[in-house]
């Protein structure tokens, strides 16, 4: 990763809007980690960057429903995969699971956490996936491990770039996960793909937030390719999409993944 990064994320936060686009079918393979398999949930907020060589159409895919433990604050039931949709193998590929606000991500089976100085800025956590080579119509998933936080907000990032980092084929998110009708005295709260959470005080009180399909309007989500705004324009998206989900301004290149 290097300074290149940050005009290709700053690119990703203008689309303000998001496309509705295909639920996947959730299996029972989905929960096995690298496992080739249908992709679990849903696609909610993902958009392609940069263009895949021809035949490659690859996409990622996130639980609809997962819920978190009360009193650990670990969620349960949170998958993710990348699929390739198209005719042709996609040849060696990454996959990035980015946590943001309330939600941290804990451990992904298989993947390299990513270091602090490596991380988006307005991130908390992440891991890389070298997951390689996907073939045409073929998908592989991980089970993810990770803790929310009821009291604030919380949304998840998945990336796929090229094995060099130097391409971003798929991003998506960040997206929410999160509940209108918080339940802190419950032992378990479910929390919903697409839904902005409502924080719910420490002493049970329900706080504002923004139901389902509102969030969109707001919420930093990926757009256009990349190299495609002068700074000018970056710096604006910067302002009205709050700085989140976009990569570090300044940090010396990295070793590729």
């Amino acid at each position: 990763m290097g300074s290149r990064r940050q005009t290709a994320w700053a690119a990703t936060l203008l689309t303000a809007t998001v496309s509705t686009v295909m639920v996947l079918p959730l299996t029972a393979t989905a929960t096995t980690t690298a496992d080739d398999g249908p992709g679990p949930g849903s696609s909610e907020g993902g958009k392609v960057v940069d263009e895949a060589p021809a035949g490659v159409k690859l996409s990622t895919g996130l639980s609809e429903k997962i819920s978190v433990d009360n009193a650990t604050k670990e969620t349960k039931n949170l998958v993710a995969s990348i699929s390739n949709q198209g005719t042709k193998d996609s040849g060696k590929v990454k996959l990035l699971v980015v946590g943001y606000d309330g939600m941290a991500i804990t451990d992904v089976p298989g993947c390299t956490a990513i270091g602090t100085a490596d991380l988006p800025e307005g991130s908390n956590s992440g891991f890389t996936c070298p997951v390689g080579n996907v073939a045409a119509g073929k998908s592989k998933s991980y089970k993810v491990t990770a803790t929310f936080d009821l009291t604030k907000t919380g949304k998840i990032c998945l990336p796929v770039e090229s094995a060099d980092g130097k391409q971003r084929f798929w991003q998506q998110g960040p997206v929410p996960f999160g509940t209108t009708s918080p339940s802190p005295n419950a032992p378990v709260t479910p929390l919903l793909l697409g839904t902005e959470n409502k924080p719910a005080s420490p002493a049970g009180d329900q706080g504002g937030g923004k139901a389902k399909g509102e969030d969109h309007k707001t919420l930093p989500s990926t757009g256009a390719g990349r190299d495609v705004l002068p700074l000018g324009a970056t710096g604006a998206a910067l302002i009205a999409a709050g700085g989140a989900g976009l990569w570090w301004s300044s940090r010396k290149p990295s070793p590729t993944r």
